[in-house]
């Protein structure tokens, strides 16, 4: 029955999709073509999570997600998002340090910093700053697509004259309306109380659907939702990073990796006799600060020897492992899950599968890296997928190990020209950067759903491998499903409240009526 309803929610999500595509195209595009830009037309056609982001932020309704869209994609162009980039903003403007991306939350988002106080209103710079936040907010968008964003206000020492309400809401609208579900939520920190009333207008304009998504928090309170290793000195954090510019922050990646790193075998022990050969630069990646704190990064690539006896044991190795749901369509390989890899603390929970699949007509090379290679096994990591096939990578927790919000894995995928799967080593030193695809998985760590379990334990549901593993998913869907009843129910609640509201104020009316009547027909 779980299944059922599974299979007919994504299906209502598919016809979802196709009706906003369709309607989009037949009352937005047909005569006004002119207002997008034509990449974002084309990606809306072509990109799933993209329909389904619009979709979501608006609960599902396809009127209001196109109204999203219209104005979205009418911004995009305005702006030129698409060609947005380094050489087309100020220089003075990354020299300022204003705005920047670095560090995480607790819960793994990126951490997007506004210092106010560097921030002076000024009408003849205030379309530029404008590019230069769409084009931070475009280049994480490219290279970490589908994961949110935390802004963090840092008003420390900052006055009226640092408040600019045009650059505020335009900040917002970026959130509510041009980057669908990209908002985690937005710390104001250290506001001070001159500027309540200000704020107060601002939370007016994030609207129902973002207000709980925004927190003010004092310097010592901000540690509720930020590590005091993300955090500077003036807000009791430890992190030593000062901004500066060039190079742009997480952008200066200089992380040794192991192309040829060490073997792990299936009883999760390690090999030790592998050794690094080289170093290499890991570009357009938003995973760690290594300006700051450099972390080592071995990202693991099985051998060939390994990879020949895991062919004969597919089906064991992938015994037990978590199924993935979704799927990211790219240009050469479709990669299941679209997004996250989901692993819990139970030992049915440390397994998870990735599904590549060979969409080309050619053969394609493969190989999966992790930025925490101590945590994780990856097999097999590199090889290649015949033309309309598919592999399955099996992603394993060592044993004591356990998952994080900030981990993270890079599929990274090139088409093959009649070369053997011996020459894959000299193959990726070869092949140009800009022929490679990258897709990146984040890790997605499962709360406890033992409680909800016992409820169950004398369903005729089968809790054997496979049936736990599909509970525990259709569990995490009817969490997810609960919320949106629950928005849903919070807005019925306010309209309910507006209509008695309104009855009340038509009654009263009424009675006033009456008397006036009764005092004119007395005086009469």
């Amino acid at each position: 029955m779980a299944e059922l309803d599974q299979h007919e929610g994504e299906q209502d999500l598919e016809k979802k999709i196709e009706e906003t595509r369709q309607r989009f195209k037949n009352e937005l595009l047909q005569d006004s073509a002119d207002k997008y830009d034509s990449r974002d037309t084309e990606r809306l056609q072509t990109d799933d999570a993209l329909v389904e982001g619009y979709l979501t932020w608006r609960l599902y309704v396809v009127d209001d997600a196109l109204k999203m869209i219209d104005e979205s994609l009418q911004w995009r162009k305005e702006f030129g998002v698409n060609d947005v980039s380094e050489s087309t903003i100020p220089r003075w403007m990354f020299e300022t340090g204003a705005v920047y991306l670095h560090g995480y939350d607790k819960e793994g988002n990126k951490l997007f910093w506004f210092k106010v106080k560097l921030h002076i209103k000024d009408a003849k710079t205030i379309l530029d700053k404008k590019k230069y936040v769409a084009f931070w907010l475009e280049r994480y968008a490219k290279k970490e697509p589908g994961m949110p964003l935390t802004v963090v206000f840092d008003m420390s020492e900052s006055g009226l004259s640092n408040i600019d309400m045009e650059f505020v809401k335009y900040i917002i609208n970026c959130f509510k309306v041009y980057y669908p579900k990209f908002l985690s939520k937005m710390i104001i920190v250290d506001m001070p109380w001159i500027m309540n009333a200000a704020w107060k207008i601002v939370k007016s304009w994030l609207g129902p659907e973002a207000i709980s998504k925004l927190k003010f928090a004092s310097k010592s309170e901000v540690q509720t939702f930020i590590g005091p290793e993300y955090l500077p000195p003036h807000m009791g954090g430890t992190d030593p990073f000062k901004y500066s510019y060039p190079p742009l922050p997480d952008d200066d990646f200089q992380t040794p990796i192991c192309d040829n790193g060490p073997i792990v075998s299936e009883d999760e022990t390690e090999s030790k006799e592998g050794e690094m050969e080289g170093k290499e630069t890991l570009e357009s990646s938003f995973n760690s600060e290594v300006a700051v704190k450099p972390k080592k990064v071995n990202f693991l690539e099985d051998s060939l020897r390994a990879e020949d006896n895991d062919k004969g044991d597919t089906s064991a190795r992938t015994k037990g492992a978590r199924k993935p749901l979704t799927t990211f369509k790219g240009p050469l390989l479709d990669v299941s899950p679209a997004e996250e890899l989901s692993f819990g603390s139970g030992e049915m929970e440390k397994k998870c599968l990735i599904i590549l699949s060979n969409v080309t007509k050619n053969q394609v090379a493969f190989k999966v890296r992790t930025t925490a290679p101590e945590k994780y096994r990856v097999k097999p990591s590199s090889s290649c997928c015949e033309p309309g096939a598919s592999v399955d990578i099996v992603v394993s927790l060592h044993g004591g190990s356990q998952a994080s919000p900030q981990d993270r894995f890079l599929v990274m995928a090139a088409e093959m020209d009649n070369v053997g799967s011996q020459e894959l080593a000299q193959f990726w030193k070869e092949i140009p950067k800009n022929k490679i695809m990258e897709h990146r998985l984040r890790c997605h760590v499962l709360e406890s759903v033992k409680p909800t379990m016992s409820l169950l334990r004398d369903s005729p549901v089968d809790t054997g491998t496979s049936g736990q593993q599909e509970l525990n998913t259709v569990l995490m869907r009817m969490m997810a499903s609960n919320l949106r009843m629950e928005q849903k129910l919070s807005t019925c609640l306010w309209v309910q409240k507006v209509l008695i509201g309104l009855v009340l104020v038509l009654m009263v009316l009424n009675l006033l009526c009456l008397y006036l009547l009764g005092t004119a027909q007395r005086t009469s």
